[in-house]
């Protein structure tokens, strides 16, 4: 079976090659032709240097002659040097056509040479007459190596004139070889493209009208692709899932029945939990705050007890009421000051309260009776073992789309094996003193009414105290616990 992908491949490699070998033909024939050129034009450059050095010998002979000065000799000995150099490099020219010319112009070369040594040595030894001849010489024979170099350059341009045109056949040549195998790729290419089109869209349209078939409830028509590759497989799967297709639907409707089945069983076991959270209220709580009041009104006067039996009659209403429904965190704050009223008389100085409460958060949905269970727990294990009493801290922040509530105590702490008994929701021994309703109650209700598990976090250490952190979604799905409130 050969694969889509390497059919693509094959594509690209026969690209690829036919483009390398064109690639390096012409790098080859072009660097040829750019070797021979630059050798011909490095022949031009040393005879027209030759020229151009010998009249620079003339000038500064003129120079020394004219002011005989150390500097202008120095300057006459540096172009004499130049011009040696310059003799030495075309005597590597030398070739058949100009063998006798070449010679006869590297001994001019050497005569202005020694003409220039002659016309400074007169100089020096003050016989002016001999030096202007020298220097008139000197001229003269630079006027010769002129003329030679031009002789010479004309040769050079007959010898390589059959060159010149050999490089203008060869890019004509060149040329039409380039268009040639442009051709023949574009040939080539658009043929594959056509073979290689066909032998996907013509499978990919056999496929697609066996699905309009399936998609018309016409489930008896066999699927088939004459493919070999990825396409054929496809295929083979797509006939495995008509022949299935019956009773996979037959299969959706069971579950689809039983699904609505479980939904039903899941709402009632959710509302009789509900039930059975709202019959949690434990009268033993109501004892202990009627036995307060009788003592507070023995000791003190009647106004302050009117406020407390005021606190405890709607501590009272809220617990018989609220604990089936959803309430706002600021009615949950209302009725945990009002129970902190009431442990604020049992205990007086020692239960210490510190609120931080952002009033624009207090309008999110809650479950009832959320709040006060963990301040009961705080107290009964924070404040009341100590004669010293202790420190509750309630913080209610905003974070973004959620709200944080962080209820902290400087007790002696929280094991980690309760802490995590609390989180995995396992009920705790001798909880929920006053409303019945416990640590490991809030957590359920809260994931309940939430539909999240991480709601709640905890952290304690030994001698540190317990820290509660809640964080409430501002948003929230109606789910089952609103279907069990609301019936």
């Amino acid at each position: 079976m050969i694969g889509i992908q390497r059919k693509i491949w094959t594509l690209t490699a026969m690209i690829m090659f036919i483009m390398l070998m064109i690639w390096i033909t012409l790098m080859y024939y072009n660097q040829k032709t750019e070797n021979q050129y630059n050798e011909i034009l490095q022949r031009y450059l040393r005879l027209n240097e030759v020229t151009t050095s010998s009249q620079q010998v003339v000038t500064s002979l003129n120079s020394y002659l004219i002011t005989p000065a150390e500097g202008n000799l120095s300057s006459l000995r540096r172009k004499e040097e130049m011009l040696r150099s310059a003799q030495l490099d075309i005597s590597n020219l030398r070739n058949s056509e100009n063998d006798f010319a070449l010679t006869g112009y590297i001994n001019l070369i050497d005569s202005l040479i020694e003409t220039s040594e002659r016309a400074v040595m007169f100089h020096s030894e003050k016989e002016s007459e001999d030096s202007t001849d020298a220097f008139a010489e000197a001229t003269r024979i630079s006027k010769y190596i002129s003329d030679m170099t031009l002789t010479l350059l004309d040769k050079e341009l007959s010898t390589y004139e059959q060159f010149y045109r050999g490089i203008i056949e060869q890019s004509a040549e060149l040329k039409k070889l380039g268009i040639w195998i442009l051709v023949t790729m574009t040939f080539w290419l658009l043929l594959f493209t056509y073979w290689f089109s066909l032998s996907i869209t013509r499978p990919i349209q056999q496929l697609t009208r066996a699905a309009q078939e399936l998609a018309k409830g016409r489930f008896d028509l066999q699927v088939r692709v004459n493919s070999s590759d990825e396409i054929s497989f496809l295929a083979k799967m797509f006939e495995h899932m008509r022949i299935s297709i019956n009773g996979l639907i037959s299969e959706i409707q069971q579950k689809a029945q039983l699904e609505n089945e479980l939904q039903r069983n899941k709402l009632l076991l959710q509302e009789s939990q509900l039930r059975s959270l709202q019959s949690q209220i434990n009268p033993h709580f109501l004892f202990n705050i009627l036995d307060t009041l009788s003592k507070k009104a023995f000791l003190e006067g009647a106004e302050e007890t009117s406020d407390l039996l005021v606190s405890v009659a709607g501590l009272l209403r809220y617990n018989l009421k609220r604990l089936d429904r959803s309430v706002t965190l600021y009615e949950e704050v209302r009725v945990m000051k009002q129970y902190m009223e009431i442990q604020k008389a049992r205990f007086t100085d020692r239960l210490r309260l510190y609120t931080d409460i952002d009033e624009e958060c207090l309008s999110i949905q809650m479950p009832g009776l959320t709040l006060q269970p963990i301040i009961e727990n705080a107290i009964n294990h924070a404040v009341e073992p100590d004669e010293h009493g202790g420190t509750i801290e309630m913080i209610v922040h905003d974070q973004g789309e959620h709200v944080i509530i962080e209820i902290a105590d400087d007790g002696p702490g929280m094991s980690s094996d309760k802490i995590e008994q609390i989180l995995n929701e396992q009920p705790l021994e001798n909880e929920g003193h006053s409303t019945g309703i416990g640590f490991t109650n809030v957590v359920q209700r809260l994931r309940l009414f939430y539909g999240v598990h991480d709601v709640i976090d905890i952290n304690s250490a030994e001698g540190a105290g317990v820290r509660v952190r809640l964080t409430i979604p501002k948003t929230r799905r109606i789910d089952a616990y609103d279907e069990a409130a609301y019936r």
